[in-house]
């Protein structure tokens, strides 16, 4: 008897997870259900199942990082996945508290509604926390309350058209999300970097990574309340967004990616002096932070996310690398100037806060070592080169500051059917709301910004 299209679908799947290949993304695209894989090697793999009569069969119990992807694919595109139940609404906000909530039931057991409008200036998230006394048992957590349609939104628009949409995605990831697409564009239209487009765009990707991780440590330092940590780490962030603007023409980086080469040019020296500054006074100030006892006692065993809850859940990033799990799309990017690189772990990866600010920093390190090798000459314009064969679908896995981001494009003559953002933040906000379980409710605040994710990403 022959085997049908949905069983070898979950077959091939299975398979390539025990094989070593990690859950990369899945999306609804037509009447196809796409799941991407990713092999130790960063090679991506496709397993595709049809819609039939508007169903896919789920694929969570083999990979439960698909639980959003296959979540968002019902509420946007109407494809139920047969063994997910409840199959929880995550785009389309049902205002039934039911539908979309876990049942906690027991003796003394309430919850906490924080958001979705906070107290600061940030985006919306709505964080109902089901608690005894100040024991967090369980938290869900609602995103997308702004969320902006740029994947349908892109769709029947050139493929260069199309970069708008991805680089509007979060100002945070506007590099990543850009090379992201730019890749994948590349893929389909037979085009390949150059050494001096794939050297451009991994300065570009560091200067990204360099700023957002000095933020991230200036956010533990505000959810600790240490004031004058925050502040000495938010200066040197805004520090580097304007070397970044010195350098582009804008703090962000926004419009430094092209698809098909770069179209950045600027002199190193000036860039390599001031990195160097703010290498010097961010060593002094992280210091510091080492010799605060109150700071750093506030900081062990608070959020703690195992190894092997990272790998469950999909983890992602600096997060993942501080439980312990070595992996960096750097290290097998054979698009970007990465030659050599190797993704590095904290001493003490034990996954908690203090595991992920001590990752943070490490990586700070590597990213000022990295950018004084690439600066060290002018970087100037230059075209991708014709390599092989166009295709219909391409795909490209950048790291983000937050995690891998992968980005899919479907094409034909040239314009955009269908295109998927699935970023780090977005991986690993499942991944928050199981960090926060155990702890104490004023504990979450110091928790998510050890993450530092954007909400915009998912957002998008």
């Amino acid at each position: 008897m022959s085997r049908s299209p949905l069983n070898d679908y979950r077959t091939r799947i299975a398979a390539a997870l025990e094989g070593g290949s990690r859950f990369g993304g899945l999306h609804a695209s037509g009447g196809t259900v796409r799941t991407a894989l990713v092999a130790p090697s960063g090679a991506i793999q496709f397993e595709s199942a049809p819609v039939v009569d508007g169903r896919v069969t789920s694929i969570v119990d083999l990979a439960p990082a698909a639980n959003w992807d296959e979540r968002e694919a019902f509420d946007s595109y109407g494809v139920r996945f047969d063994g997910h139940e409840p199959l929880r609404p995550l785009v389309d906000h049902d205002l039934d508290l039911v539908s979309w909530t876990v049942p906690v039931r027991g003796p003394d057991a309430y919850q906490v509604a924080v958001g979705p409008i906070h107290a600061g200036v940030i985006e919306s998230g709505h964080f109902r926390f089901h608690v005894v006394g100040d024991l967090i048992l369980h938290l869900d957590a609602r995103l997308f309350y702004k969320h902006r349609g740029l994947e349908r939104a892109a769709e029947g628009h050139t493929l260069a058209e199309g970069l708008a949409y991805a680089g509007r995605a979060c100002a945070a990831c506007a590099v990543t999300n850009t090379v992201a697409y730019a890749q994948a564009c590349e893929q389909v239209l037979a085009l390949h970097p150059t050494a001096e487009v794939a050297r451009a765009r991994t300065i570009l990707l560091e200067l990204e990574r360099l700023w957002n991780h000095l933020n991230d440590i200036a956010a533990v330092c505000a959810g600790v309340g240490l004031a004058a940590g925050n502040m000495r780490f938010a200066a040197l962030t805004e520090r580097a967004r304007q070397l970044n603007a010195q350098l582009t023409g804008h703090r962000f980086l926004f419009g430094s990616v092209e698809v098909g080469g770069n179209r950045v040019a600027f002199d190193a020296t000036a860039a390599r002096a001031e990195l160097a500054e703010i290498r010097a006074e961010s060593e002094s100030a992280w210091r510091e932070l080492l010799f605060n006892a109150s700071f750093s006692d506030r900081l062990p065993d608070i959020g703690v996310v195992s190894l092997e809850d990272a790998v469950t859940f999909g983890a992602v990033g600096p997060a993942a690398r501080a439980s312990g799990l070595a992996e960096d799309a750097r290290a097998t990017s054979n698009l970007l100037a990465y030659d050599g690189f190797t993704a590095i772990v904290p001493h003490r990866a034990a996954g908690d806060v203090q595991a992920r600010l001590e990752q943070h920093a490490l990586e700070v390190q590597q990213t000022f070592d990295l950018l004084a090798s690439l600066l060290d000459a002018p970087v100037v314009a230059a075209s991708c080169e014709p390599a092989g064969n166009g295709r219909a679908i391409g795909a490209a896995r950048v790291e983000s500051p937050r995690g891998a981001t992968l980005c899919i494009v479907e094409s034909t003559n040239g314009r955009v059917d269908r295109v998927r953002l699935r970023t780090g933040s977005y991986a690993n906000w499942p991944v928050v709301a199981h960090a926060a379980a155990g702890c104490l409710l004023p504990d979450f605040p110091l928790i998510n910004k050890s993450f530092e994710l954007c909400y915009a990403c998912a957002d998008r």
